[in-house]
């Protein structure tokens, strides 16, 4: 009998959430998933060291206006120096995220994402294989719709919400990913429950309800369900466009061998009743401000992500003096 990773690769595309490369080797994913929180893990690793230098040494020759300008330049070359050493194990695409700091600046978020993708292009890495990570909000989802139009393919981050996944497939994002257990994280709080049973998961159901939305009205931005806490979450969503998993759990995958049902599928979501979602940004602003769950989750998301991002730049800067 297959491995569970095994049956559950042919119903989804299997996404490593991770950005230590030794992980990535071991389980052989189609695509691999990064943000500031994983790279600071794996950068603190000493194996990983020699990307940051690397990242020093093809950044100190480039002049720049400021000292905040260099340490900008200097941490997205380091993003892309772990994104184009996983490209190494990988057939499929790398996400990497643009600086959560700008997650309400439309113009600087645009501007980021291309300075991104012109460094991997000047690495020898096209486009189309890069995803480009961009939180969903009004802005980002803005920015997305423009990146989109240029070749470039976004994945919208810190989804918690059907209006943020609509919207978002009205810009013609490429991907869209829900994060399943900060949802379930969350209602277990606010329900002062114990937990969910998988099929009761709200983080699972609110997946559920974005790929069934998406496929119904033949949008052609792809789910990837995110942010797990269990494997049964994973498993309860068996047939999502993507799945991006952590290494725990891909390893939890791996050594089970009992069977896996496909949960998901485009024929069911054709079937569901379903009006379709008007937009606008009051529109959106309002919809995502009367959940409560994507407005607290939403803010507290580009926080997290913004201060790990920080502390990632606090790390180099500490570590690496020559790189100032």
């Amino acid at each position: 009998m297959p491995s569970q990773l095994e049956q559950l690769s042919t119903m989804s595309t299997i996404v490593a959430d991770t950005g230590d490369i030794e992980a990535i080797k071991s389980f052989h994913p189609q695509d691999a998933t990064t943000n500031p929180t994983l790279i600071l893990q794996a950068a603190q690793k000493p194996e990983y060291r020699f990307l940051i230098e690397k990242a020093i040494r093809d950044t100190q020759s480039i002049t720049c206006q400021n000292l905040e300008e260099r340490q900008t330049l200097l941490l997205d070359h380091v993003f892309v120096n772990f994104g184009a050493e996983i490209l190494k194990l990988i057939p499929g695409r790398v996400s990497t995220e643009v600086d959560a700091h700008l997650s309400f600046d439309y113009e600087k978020s645009i501007h980021r994402a291309l300075s991104l993708i012109k460094t991997y292009e000047q690495r020898g890495i096209p486009r189309d294989r890069i995803l480009i990570k961009l939180a969903a909000t009004w802005e980002g989802v803005r920015a997305a719709e423009v990146l989109q139009m240029e070749g470039i393919h976004c994945n919208m981050t810190l989804i918690f919400s059907l209006t943020q996944a609509a919207a978002s497939a009205e810009a013609k994002a490429a991907i869209v990913s829900p994060f399943v257990g900060r949802m379930m994280e969350w209602h277990k709080k606010n329900k002062n429950v114990a937990g969910f049973t998988p099929q009761e998961d709200p983080g699972v159901l609110s997946v559920k309800s974005i790929y069934t939305y998406l496929k119904k009205f033949n949008y052609k931005t792809c789910v990837m369900a995110a942010s797990f806490r269990n494997k049964e979450e994973i498993l309860e969503l068996a047939g999502c466009d993507l799945i991006t998993i952590a290494p725990k759990f891909l390893e939890e995958l791996a050594i089970s061998s009992e069977s896996v049902v496909r949960k998901l599928s485009q024929e069911k979501a054709k079937q569901e009743n379903l009006q379709k979602i008007p937009f606008n940004e009051g529109l959106f602003r309002f919809m995502v401000n009367e959940d409560v769950c994507a407005t607290d989750k939403l803010s507290e998301g580009i926080r997290l992500f913004a201060k790990d991002w920080t502390t990632l730049q606090q790390f180099i800067f500490r570590e690496f003096p020559e790189a100032i």
